[in-house]
């Protein structure tokens, strides 16, 4: 794979951005260059399943029209949406579903997110893979077909926000739209070797359509390749919409000027074992905690082995899975309202269903106790950040990025999928409980040059620590200047 505008590419949105206000490039030149990116490396990757270039290209004629917009600091900005939230106003939406799909449904609105986007400059190219209602940890869906790792195309760029995740570290886009219930934004950044930040419960709006999503454990924001990036988008993105049912505390100033400050020094607990039995943690998984515990230490920080005991059993798990397959099983209502009629066995694919079964098989009673237990759980979790902690240091994920096909399921064993998922989640999915901010950082690689990423998780409402301290760390172990083989 050639790259014909290898310098651009490797931009971050902030330098693409900084381009066109002093009038070295256009609007339409930066999504010209995006768009004969995508058509080169996408035959391969299979990252963006709905492309809107015509549409890009309209957009960013209006922009270069419209001079430095107040309001716009990322003025004709490539970007890209995932096919799952992040609703745009004449784009077609499928969430992974073959139903869908073949539907050809078109949305009515912008999401608060997307709006917010474009006030921002940002111009949409289209919509990314993701796989069926987003609940696996792979991008394998069969409406769309695999998304293939940049960094060895044989293995799984993660998920559910894996096209995104390909998109970006192929340098299609700078930054792309993704979400996180379980870890669908930190998975992929982390097999991908990119920066994902799941951001704290309420600090990004599903308005208008939606509250929350999944009882508060989902949350949307994006997938860079640098930690400014994610800090700006993070700026643009959160706040509340009126009406929202709750939000998070706005912070003292911007993340930006968070990410770029000091942290000061912090007390640091880390975990390079498994909380939970019947998942061991990979050795190379292992040792980006044992790299990133060395840098901090360097960077003054009080580094020690502690961790929440509430991450340990797997009480959790069950609650985790009784929430999620209630909310699949209304997203199939959903579905069915959408296109007309009930959805049955064979308009999804075999987890999905299973997953929903689940779902109507849990009573009232089951499913808030559930949420009763998930409550609790955040205020056991709080506990350890009140005894004198500012972070907790574990591996994103406890194995490497899968092979495709690892993670599929069958008619005959439909939840296969979903068992063998538990290494790419244990360490994600309990922060999509308490509602706590966690980024994941490409600190490491593997011996064959698979990504390995490190994740941070910090109290209630502080991304602005968590980015700090990941700027030091991308100072301290850069990561930019790598990038996969053979795309330039």
């Amino acid at each position: 794979m050639s790259n014909p505008t290898p310098d651009l590419a490797w931009l971050d949105a902030v330098d693409q951005a900084e381009l066109v206000r002093r009038g070295e490039l256009s609007p339409a030149e930066l999504v010209d260059a995006a768009i004969a990116r995508i058509e080169q490396l996408d035959p391969q990757l299979n990252a963006v399943i709905l492309p809107a270039f015509e549409r890009a290209r309209r957009l960013a004629k209006d922009l270069e029209g419209a001079g430095e917009a107040a309001g716009a600091p990322f003025r004709g900005v490539p970007f890209l949406m995932k096919d799952l939230g992040g609703a745009e106003a004449g784009a077609p939406y499928a969430a992974g579903m073959r139903l869908l799909k073949e539907a050809g449904l078109v949305e009515a609105q912008d999401s608060f997110l997307a709006a917010r986007l474009r006030r921002a400059g940002f111009v949409s190219l289209g919509r990314t893979n993701t796989p069926e209602l987003g609940l696996l940890p792979t991008t394998e869906p069969e409406a769309w077909g695999a998304t293939r790792n940049p960094w060895d195309p044989e293995h799984s760029a993660g998920g559910s926000s894996g096209g995104s995740a390909a998109a970006v570290a192929s340098g299609m886009v700078a930054a792309a739209h993704a979400s996180d219930g379980g870890g669908s934004i930190r998975i992929p950044a982390a097999h991908c070797g990119l920066v994902g930040l799941k951001p704290t419960r309420g600090r990004c709006s599903f308005g208008p359509s939606l509250g929350e999503r999944w009882a508060g454990f989902s949350c949307e924001l994006v997938v860079t390749r640098s930690v400014r990036d994610t800090a700006a988008l993070l700026d643009v993105l959160s706040g509340p919409m009126p009406g929202d049912p709750y939000f998070a505390p706005p912070p003292p100033r911007s993340f930006s000027a968070a990410a770029a400050g000091d942290p000061g020094r912090l007390r640091i607990g880390f975990l390079a074992r498994s909380p939970r039995e019947g998942i061991s943690v990979h050795p190379e998984c292992a040792e980006v905690v044992r790299r990133a515990a060395r840098a901090l230490d360097g960077l003054g920080h009080r580094v020690e082995e502690s961790h929440p005991a509430a991450l340990e059993g797997t009480e959790a798990v069950g609650a985790f899975v009784r929430v999620v397959a209630c909310n699949v099983a209304r997203a199939l209502e959903v579905a069915g309202e959408r296109v007309g009629r009930e959805v049955g066995p064979g308009d999804v694919e075999p987890l999905t269903w299973a997953v929903a079964e689940h779902g109507r098989k849990t009573s009232v009673a089951q499913y808030l106790a559930s949420i009763e237990f998930v409550h609790r759980l955040g205020r056991r979790m709080a506990g350890w950040w009140e005894q004198g902690f500012d972070l907790l240091l574990t591996p994103t994920t406890a194995a490497p990025p899968p092979r495709l096909g690892e993670l599929g399921s069958t008619r005959e064993e439909p939840l296969r999928g979903f068992l063998r998922s538990a290494p790419f989640g244990a360490f994600t999915s309990p922060f999509n409980q308490t509602g706590q901010p966690a980024i994941s950082l490409p600190l490491h690689w593997t011996a064959s040059g698979l990504p390995v990423g490190a994740q941070l998780v910090a109290a209630y409402g502080r991304e602005d620590r968590l980015l700090a301290v990941a700027a030091q760390l991308e100072r301290a172990l850069p990561w930019r200047e790598r990038r996969p083989p053979g795309v330039g």
